[in-house]
């Protein structure tokens, strides 16, 4: 493992737009690599000759600041040079994710409104010709479809190819021009939230919180240099902020992988000496469960990361044991990058049970219903205030003045506690807390009780309706492999250490649980199964 000084890793200024770093860094290490994918690979140099070609295609197409550009594709060089170009000249740019359905795009392409679409037209064994047909023919914002491979005809669709030739006739004076014209908080994309309560909100998320964010993040993931591999899907903050905006600003590497599997992810982290490996709990452990995992020399990396949800302590003790230097955070899609950050460290107990503290350029508190800082130790929902936050949600000015507040706060929805250490511990989501008897439940100190568990490897608490108790908790238990357990032994451990009314009224253990295209555990999926499941009893397992 390679030691890191934190005297060592320089923090480039703060430039107005996150497209800005592109040219930042062609100037001062033009030959280093900046992505790659497979056998393509892109130093600074070739990385801003391509966004500047799409930049002028897309200003000879009539895309102007304020119009939006969407993409459908995998993690891949194209999508990150479609939102750099698209950003530098003020345009918005959202990301599709290849597992929406029809529908799905119906709906975020019919909510943004934009003027061109750039799209893949097969990936892996899916054909999207007829979609992307069908989109152009019902919604009346599209006037482009440019095709980002030579796959499935589409009528009235051009190549990457004959829309880039456009730009030939865009002059430098003219591209300058646009860009000069787009100030730090103009927004750069909209990322639509996941919807679990109602349909998907645009988050619009300005240059300077991808900018300020990554700036951030670099003071505490220091690695040098930042080379990680990024399989997020393109519609998720942790694919365009944390992880590519993070590497941009850096001056790192990304490399991208079209679709997660374990083997692939650790296979590239290896190959392509990698020095931070990261994901969320999930996806660590499915390649921490990997027969081969032990034989992989990991000896470049420097650092390991995760966000999105907390990891088990046996988890947090194995990963150190690869490499002593580990952080998590804290972050939501409307705050644009993390919060509050673990600095890098191998203490068990502050890994596994906070996420670190606040960071002290972001004004951070924790409040009660009634907006009053809560004391320590007891549970208040995040909020945060900065220029860095989203500016609001697309065409929502109702649901945007629900959560950012008259004073500029806004309110994540999330629930935590501050420890007597300043760190702070997540319990939960606001909405996720639920009432059991009159008493307020938050599935997170359950989950946390239950992973405590030989065995376990991830736990999850939803709540169900009950005629007694309004409502009561169902946990699922993700074993580890080839472990034995037992639910009696478990729900026995849950009254040992809590109090009655938190103890599941049904447990359910799985080899598998259902996951959300980022890797987090589906907690709709899996209220939706203990609904169908109330009239099982209580208590059961499956095998």
């Amino acid at each position: 493992m390679n030691g890191i000084r934190p005297d060592s890793i320089r923090i480039p200024p703060q430039l107005a737009r996150i497209s800005d770093y592109v040219d930042w860094y062609a100037a001062r290490q033009p030959g280093v690599e900046a992505m790659v994918l497979g056998q393509e690979r892109y130093d600074y140099a070739r990385l801003q000759a391509r966004v500047d070609s799409i930049a002028r295609a897309l200003i000879a197409a009539g895309i102007g600041h304020g119009d939006r550009v969407a993409t459908l594709s995998t993690p891949h060089p194209d999508f990150w040079a479609i939102f750099l170009a698209t950003a530098s000249i003020g345009a918005i740019w959202v990301g599709l994710n290849p597992r929406y359905q029809l529908d799905e795009y119906r709906y975020i392409i019919g909510d943004s409104g934009p003027a061109l679409l750039f799209a893949r037209t097969r990936i892996d064994e899916r054909e999207f010709a007829g979609d992307l047909r069908a989109l152009m023919a019902e919604c009346s914002s599209l006037r482009r479809l440019v095709t980002l491979d030579e796959g499935l005809p589409v009528p009235a669709a051009e190549t990457m190819q004959q829309f880039l030739q456009h730009g030939s006739t865009v002059s430098r004076m003219t591209l300058d021009a646009c860009r000069a014209g787009v100030v730090e908080t103009d927004p750069a994309l909209i990322v639509y939230t996941s919807g679990t309560t109602g349909r998907p909100k645009g988050a619009l998320l300005p240059h300077c919180g991808l900018t300020q964010c990554s700036r951030v993040q670099m003071r505490y993931w220091r690695a040098d240099p930042v080379r990680v591999v990024n399989f997020l899907p393109i519609n998720h903050i942790g694919c365009v902020g944390d992880l590519s905006a993070w590497c941009l600003v850096a001056g790192g590497c990304i490399v991208f992988m079209e679709k997660f599997d374990a083997a692939g992810s650790i296979g590239l982290t290896v190959s392509e000496r990698c020095t931070v490996w990261g994901g969320v709990p999930t996806t660590i452990l499915m390649t921490l469960s990997l027969p081969e995992f032990e034989r992989h020399d990991l000896s470049e990396l420097q650092l390991i990361i995760w966000s999105g949800a907390a990891a088990p302590e046996e988890l947090v003790r194995r990963l150190g044991r690869i490499v002593p230097r580990l952080s998590n955070s804290y972050g939501a899609t409307e705050t644009v990058g993390s919060v509050t950050f673990v600095e890098p460290t191998d203490d068990v107990d502050l890994l596994a049970n906070s996420v670190g503290h606040p960071v002290p350029d972001y004004e951070f508190r924790l409040t009660d219903r009634d907006g009053r800082v809560v004391s320590v130790g007891e549970a208040g929902e995040i909020c945060v205030r900065g220029k860095f936050i989203m500016r609001g949600y697309w065409h929502r000015p109702r649901e945007t003045a629900e959560t950012i507040d008259a004073d500029g706060w806004l309110h994540t929805g999330d629930l935590a506690v501050e420890r007597p250490d300043g760190a702070i511990r997540l319990v939960g989501r606001l909405k996720e807390m639920f009432k059991s008897g009159g008493y307020n439940i938050y599935p997170r100190e359950i989950e946390h009780v239950l992973e405590g568990c030989p065995g376990v490897a991830m736990a999850a608490v939803v709540p169900v309706p009950d005629p007694v108790f309004s409502e009561v908790g169902h946990a699922y238990v993700l074993r580890e492999p080839g472990a034995a357990l037992d639910v009696d032994t478990l729900l026995a451990t849950c009254r040992a250490q809590l109090a009655n009314y938190k103890v599941p009224k049904r447990l359910v253990i799985e080899d598998e649980l259902p996951l959300l295209p980022i890797g987090k555990l589906d907690k709709v999926r899996l209220r939706e199964a203990a609904r169908d499941a109330l009239s099982s009893g209580p208590g059961t397992a499956a095998q």
